[in-house]
């Protein structure tokens, strides 16, 4: 990534991609926190995640958090979220078309045209499994 004078990664200054100093972390970097959290071999949805952080509608927001993903440390295993229906929605944001897919069989998930087969028993619902 490109650096810029202030010695931070130029998307340091334009994206919601990093803590902010004095009003504690984005909303970038919470679905980060929680995607992080989705064990190999199962699978989440976009709007699981924004449910579990309290913004139901902001599933849309939380696909622009992963196609953001890649420029983050530590990584960020964006493979692991999938539509609704377990389709790979964002395999277009991935090195090549089928990184996304490639990444979810190495981690023992069946992809079949281009969707998760037996999605309800590899989905991962953060408001379960994060639950206090």
């Amino acid at each position: 990534m490109k650096q810029t004078s202030s010695s931070k990664p130029a998307s340091a200054k334009t994206s919601p991609l990093v803590k902010k100093e004095k009003t504690g972390f984005t909303f970038f970097a919470d679905v980060y926190d929680v995607v992080r959290q989705i064990p190999k071999g199962r699978v989440t949805s976009y709007g699981a995640i924004a449910a579990y952080l309290g913004t139901k509608l902001s599933a849309r927001m939380v696909g622009w958090a992963m196609n953001a993903a890649h420029q983050v440390t530590p990584k960020v295993p964006a493979h692991r979220v999938v539509n609704r229906n377990g389709m790979l929605t964002g395999k277009h944001h991935f090195e090549t078309p089928t990184r996304m897919e490639e990444l979810l069989k190495k981690e023992g998930i069946l992809v079949s045209n281009e969707t998760v087969e037996h999605f309800k028993e590899k989905f991962w619902d953060p408001a379960v499994e994060l639950s206090l």
